[in-house]
C-alpha cells in the first residue's frame, strides 16, 4: 500500500467521524428537548382502610383452629366420659374393622335364635343382638332377613359422644362371569 492511498483512507475516516459527531449532536439536542418536558408522573396511593378489630368469643370452648381437632382419633385413645362406655369390657373381633369394609353375607337361623354372617376380610364371623362391631362402639340391636343394624356412639365436637344408626345390608353373592 502507497502512502498516498494511505492517506486517502486516513481522510475519509476522519471525515466519516465528522460526519456522525454531528448526527450524535442532532441526537442529544434531539433528548435534552425532549428531558425538558418530561416530568415523572404517578397516580396517587390508594387510600388505606382500617378494618375493624373482632375479638373471637368462644361459644362452647370449641378452638377452631386447633389441629388436634382435625385428626381422626383412634378407638384406643378415646376418653371414656360416657356411661354408656365401658373400659373394661373385652373388645370383640369385629371391633378392629371400620363398618364401611364389614360385609354381610348371610343369616342363620333356629328358633329364635338368628346369627348374621359377617365377612371382614377373608374371615367369616357369627354375630347376634348384643354383639359389638366396627370402630365406633358398634352395637348389634337388631338382626333382619335383608340387613343388620347397629347404634353406634360418636364422638361429637363438644367432646361428647351421640348416637348414630347405620345399618349393613345384606349382599348377595355376586356370580362369576358377570
Amino acid at each position: 500500500m502507497n502512502k498516498s492511498a494511505f492517506a486517502l483512507m486516513v481522510l475519509g475516516c476522519a471525515a466519516l467521524m465528522a460526519g456522525c459527531d454531528s448526527e450524535q449532536e442532532d441526537i442529544i439536542k434531539w433528548m435534552g428537548e425532549q428531558a425538558a418536558g418530561m416530568r415523572g408522573a404517578r397516580e396517587p396511593s390508594p387510600e388505606i382502610r382500617i378494618f375493624p378489630v373482632v375479638d373471637y368469643a368462644a361459644v362452647i370452648g370449641l378452638e377452631p383452629f386447633n389441629a388436634a381437632r382435625i385428626e381422626p382419633s383412634k378407638p384406643e385413645k378415646r376418653s371414656v366420659n360416657d356411661p354408656r362406655l365401658d373400659p373394661d369390657r373385652q373388645r370383640e373381633p369385629l371391633e378392629a374393622y371400620p363398618v364401611e369394609s364389614l360385609r354381610m353375607v348371610g343369616i342363620l337361623g333356629k328358633g329364635k335364635s338368628i346369627h348374621a354372617l359377617i365377612q371382614a376380610d377373608k374371615s367369616l364371623y357369627q354375630v347376634r343382638v348384643g354383639n359389638f362391631m366396627g370402630r365406633d362402639y358398634g352395637k348389634v340391636i337388631a338382626i333382619n332377613q335383608d340387613s343388620l343394624e347397629l347404634q353406634e356412639l360418636v364422638e361429637d365436637l363438644n367432646e361428647g359422644w351421640v348416637e348414630r344408626a347405620t345399618t349393613v345390608h345384606l349382599q348377595e353373592r355376586q356370580e362369576a362371569g358377570r
